[in-house]
């Protein structure tokens, strides 16, 4: 789930950065501090990651758990990883394609029938690629601090979701066009729960959390708390230049539903697509069916819940951002995963993509 109005991090998942310089080994680790800093001098109150790659693992955090303490962001802390839920619900669906228990051409309606009109003519395919031409209903929410503070707490039902972009005339005939839309997943999720008869988060549990043993993600439901050591989450609210912190680290996610609820490491994110890259959860027909990119702007593709960068200097990077309130979360590979990055921010005020482009630089090139 991407909302877009908590900070300019969210758009970096797409971005082509400039750099020209070769391909190199991982910064050392008081390096990656320093990069780190400097994201949160920008505009963050913390900023944690991990990078992996040929001289090893480095680990660093800045910034401060929460406002007004002195406590420092924890290196290893949890944190609420928005859309990078996505990747892990589409190696789901392409598992139980594997297992011929559905089809990517199978439709909405073979499904679930009656929830989106004209779902005969949508498949599961183009709902992990996003050119299903759904509205997102994330648009058609009041995400402001204003509009959702007062409800951050409410319990939200997929169907209810999906009636929000329903409500809506698609932006597109289904296959014609490119659009995100998280109405795409939550869809998704109603699909693993129709075919397996089990909820989407336990499908994910039993197929890829447990047996990658990522023990600090889950996908919470509706309980509303961060456990285990984390760094807090703010909006700025109120008048421009007199903005205030809100804490909004607690809150009820299934407003993001299959789309972005899910809560991670940097450590667990870089074992995850590192399992996933390296063919260690899908068979390879699956595997290069989600690694085959669409481009959806100069330098960016996105596959079936896997996005794509290519850095100037020649690197091309596999992985999936995303950004909820309070959190703004990015993890990018190489395609053989042997140099990973997985960063957390908790974006406040000013925006901190260059020093985020340099991070990454750094770290690749």
């Amino acid at each position: 789930m991407r909302i877009r109005s908590i900070s300019a991090v969210l758009a970096l998942t797409l971005l082509s950065l400039v750099v020209a310089a070769p391909a190199g080994a991982a910064p050392p680790r008081d390096e990656l501090r320093k990069d780190l800093r400097a994201v949160v001098a920008a505009g963050a109150t913390s900023a944690i990651a991990e990078i992996t790659g040929p001289s090893g693992t480095r680990r660093a955090a800045a910034g401060v758990a929460e406002l007004g303490r002195p406590t420092p962001a924890p290196v290893g802390g949890r944190f609420r990883i928005g859309s990078v839920s996505k990747t892990f619900l589409a190696t789901v669906v392409l598992q139980l394609a594997a297992e011929r228990r559905l089809t990517l051409d199978d439709t909405v309606e073979r499904w679930l029938p009656g929830i989106v009109p004209d779902g005969d003519g949508i498949t599961l395919r183009q709902l992990l690629d996003h050119t299903s031409g759904l509205y997102n209903y994330t648009a058609a929410l009041d995400l402001s601090p204003a509009g959702w503070l007062p409800q951050r707490y409410r319990s939200w039902d997929p169907a209810e979701l999906v009636a929000l972009a329903t409500a809506k005339p698609p932006l597109f005939a289904p296959g014609t066009d490119w659009s995100y839309s998280n109405t795409n997943y939550v869809l998704l999720g109603m699909v693993v729960k129709a075919a397996t008869g089990r909820h989407y988060s336990t499908e994910i549990q039993r197929r890829i959390i447990g047996p990658l043993g990522l023990r600090q993600t889950e996908s919470p439901g509706e309980r509303v708390r961060i456990s285990g050591p984390h760094a807090h989450g703010y909006l700025p609210v109120g008048p421009a230049g007199a903005e205030k912190p809100v804490d909004v680290t607690s809150y009820n996610p299934s407003i993001a539903d299959a789309a972005g609820d899910m809560i991670s490491s940097t450590a667990d994110l870089n074992r995850f697509f590192r399992a996933l890259l390296g063919g260690r959860l899908l068979p390879p027909a699956q595997l290069d069916a989600m690694t085959t990119m669409r481009t959806v702007a100069p330098g960016s593709g996105y596959g079936l819940g896997l996005e794509t960068t290519t850095l100037s200097c020649g690197i091309t990077l596999y992985g999936h951002g995303g950004g909820i309130f309070g959190y703004a979360t990015n993890t990018l590979h190489t395609r053989d995963a042997k140099r990973q990055l997985s960063i957390s921010v908790t974006p406040y005020v000013g925006d901190p993509g260059a020093a985020f482009e340099s991070l990454i630089d750094n770290a690749f090139c």
